[in-house]
C-alpha cells in the first residue's frame, strides 16, 4: 500500500489531539476547511472513517483511534530527529505604535537581548491593525480599550494618562499657564490624535485661536518640547525618563480616568514561536509591573 498524503496525517493527527477542526486550524495556521479537506482525502485513501463528526467536536473511531496512536509516535520521533539535527529557529515578530517604539522600546531592547540572546526579534513600527497569520506577527502592542475578541489574550501596560509637557527653558519666558485656557497663549505640539484641540475646543467657542504645531508622531513631538519650541502632549508611560531627569517638566494632567490604554496582545492559542512568543510578553508586562498569565 502507498504512504498516504503526509499533510494529511499531519492534519489528522493534529485534530485527533484537539477533537476540533477549528484548533487543529489555528495550530497549523490552515483554514478550518482546509484541515477537514485533508483529514477527508486521508480517509478515502485508506478507506476508513477516522473521525464522527459531531454538533460540538469530534470523536475517534476505534479505527481512528488505534491509528492516532501510531501517528502520533512517529510524527513525535520525526520532530525529535529534527530538532536533533536542525539549530533550533527562535524567532519572534514584535508590532508596535511607531512612538513606542522610539521612545520606549528602544532603550530596553539590550535587556531583552541580554536575556535572551537565542531569540531574534523583529519589530515592525505600525499603528494598523495586525492579521497575526496574514502578516506573520507574533504579539502588537496597541492603543486599544477592552473588549478584545475572545479569540485573543490581552493585558493592559499603562493606561494612556496624557500629560503636558515642556521644557525648562521654554518655561522660563513662557507666559503663566493656570488654567487650561491659559495655553491659547503658548505654542502647543500635538500628534495626530489632536489631543489640544480635544481639550480646548474649537477656536470659535473660544475665540482666540491656538498656535499648534501638528506631527504626525508622539516622538517628533516631544523631540520639540525638548528642544524648547513648545507645550506637548504625551502618554505619560513614554515620557517618564525625560520627567524624571527634569529635561521635560509636567505642565498639565489629564484627571479623566482613561478607558483607553497601551495593551499587549497576542493570539490565545498561538500556532507559532508559541514558547518565545510567551517569553516576549512576560518580558514586556514585567517592564509595567504586569503579568502575563
Amino acid at each position: 500500500m502507498r504512504l498516504p498524503n503526509l499533510n494529511g496525517v499531519r492534519a489528522f493527527e493534529c485534530a485527533a489531539r484537539h477533537l476540533n477542526f477549528r484548533l487543529a486550524s489555528e495550530e497549523l495556521n490552515l483554514t478550518q476547511g482546509a484541515v477537514a479537506q485533508q483529514v477527508r482525502k486521508l480517509e478515502t485513501s485508506l478507506g476508513r472513517k477516522l473521525f464522527v463528526r459531531k454538533p460540538r467536536g469530534l470523536e475517534l473511531t476505534e479505527k481512528g483511534a488505534a491509528y492516532f496512536s501510531e501517528i502520533h509516535a512517529a510524527l513525535s520521533r520525526i520532530d525529535q530527529a529534527t530538532a536533533r539535527l536542525a539549530p533550533e529557529n527562535r524567532s519572534v515578530v514584535l508590532s508596535v505604535p511607531p512612538s513606542f517604539a522610539s521612545m520606549w522600546l528602544m532603550p530596553r531592547l539590550a535587556e531583552f537581548e541580554a536575556l535572551y540572546p537565542d531569540i531574534e526579534l523583529q519589530v515592525i513600527a505600525s499603528e494598523g491593525l495586525s492579521d497575526f497569520d496574514a502578516d506573520g506577527v507574533d504579539l502588537v502592542v496597541r492603543q486599544a480599550s477592552p473588549p478584545f475578541a475572545p479569540t485573543l489574550k490581552s493585558v493592559q501596560l499603562a493606561p494612556l494618562n496624557l500629560v503636558a509637557v515642556a521644557s525648562p527653558a521654554y518655561l522660563q519666558t513662557a507666559p503663566p499657564a493656570e488654567t487650561l485656557e491659559d495655553f491659547r497663549a503658548h505654542r502647543l505640539l500635538e500628534n495626530s490624535h489632536r489631543h489640544w484641540r480635544q481639550w480646548l475646543g474649537s477656536d470659535e467657542e473660544a475665540g482666540k485661536a491656538a498656535r499648534v504645531t501638528r506631527f504626525n508622531q508622539t516622538a517628533l513631538a516631544i523631540a520639540a518640547a525638548r528642544a524648547g519650541r513648545g507645550v506637548a502632549i504625551a502618554p505619560k508611560a513614554l515620557i517618564e525618563p525625560d520627567i524624571e531627569s527634569g529635561e521635560l517638566v509636567v505642565v498639565w494632567r489629564d484627571e479623566a480616568e482613561p478607558e483607553i490604554g497601551f495593551h499587549a496582545v497576542g493570539l490565545a492559542r498561538p500556532g507559532r514561536s508559541a514558547k518565545d512568543r510567551d517569553l516576549l510578553a512576560e518580558w514586556l508586562c514585567g517592564q509595567f509591573g504586569k503579568v502575563w498569565g
